[in-house]
């Protein structure tokens, strides 16, 4: 099997992307807006970015066309890949409507540059975002690190993203025993001690602590919505964990209809 191979099933697959996609576009709508001045219940559009409800943002995106690389080239392949990224900045691919409303700074010059960035100020969540597809796949930790790098050189970024691959491997294979042990690691945390901003390991501990004080998909994204800040992607990275563990069917049907570009989405998937 060639390095970066997919390793999971379809329907495996689907459960970790329309996790994070739903919970991207649940999102959208308040990005930036303050914890506890909202509250978000069921998706709704326009708000902050002016989208129509079941949008996504550059979080699914990138995270497509990360699918899509490996889709693609049936391997890991960063070059490849950061032509993806290029793409959907460029040309609006992997959006719903060929729209690109979002993007960070680091991701930004990163692929202007044609390098990732490795400066301490260089560890916001955009390689977090997408790198879950990575889970489904046998790419190794350095495969893991190399395509964070593309954008997010920095070790606390690469390690970050290391990190939440192993815990969804974890959870597609035990998900009870993955779980526990999630909920063990966020026993003593409170909802005003989790940050929601976009620094990439405050993103990476409010995912957790969402899954873990939850019970369902859908409480789980919710949580991480009204988490206020970075709403998109803390809901997108809860997401696809939620997805992983509770699975395609558990995700609202009213929530997966009011996705939009399904379509783009379907035609990314590489098992």
């Amino acid at each position: 099997m060639a390095d970066g191979m997919p390793t999971h099933g379809s329907t495996q697959l689907r459960s970790v992307i329309y996790g994070a996609a739903v919970g991207d576009a649940l999102g959208v709508p308040f990005e930036f807006l303050t914890r506890d001045t909202f509250a978000c219940t069921d998706m709704t559009g326009f708000g902050t970015h002016n989208q129509p409800a079941g949008t996504w943002s550059d979080d699914t995106a990138m995270l497509l066309a990360t699918c899509d690389s490996i889709r693609t080239c049936r391997a890991i392949n960063v070059d490849h890949m950061r032509e993806c990224f290029c793409d959907w900045l460029n040309n609006g691919a992997y959006t719903p409507d060929g729209v690109v409303f979002d993007v960070g700074g680091t991701t930004s010059e990163a692929l202007s540059l044609g390098q990732g960035l490795d400066g301490t100020w260089d560890n916001g969540n955009g390689s977090l975002m997408r790198i879950a597809p990575l889970a489904l796949t046998n790419a190794d930790d350095n495969q893991i690190r190399a395509v964070s790098a593309i954008t997010h050189a920095h070790a606390i970024s690469t390690e970050a993203c290391v990190s939440f691959v192993h815990t969804l491997r974890h959870v597609l294979k035990e998900p009870d025993r993955a779980r526990a042990a999630i909920c063990d690691e966020q026993a003593s945390t409170t909802r005003d001690e989790v940050r929601s901003g976009g620094f990439v390991l405050d993103t990476l501990q409010a995912a957790l602590w969402c899954f873990a004080t939850t019970a369902s998909y859908a409480d789980c994204v919710l949580t991480a919505v009204n988490l206020g800040s970075d709403t998109d992607t803390t809901a997108c990275v809860a997401g696809a964990l939620a997805g992983a563990y509770y699975g395609l069917d558990a995700i609202p049907a009213s929530w997966i209809q009011a996705l939009r570009g399904k379509d783009v989405l379907e035609g990314c998937l590489f098992a």
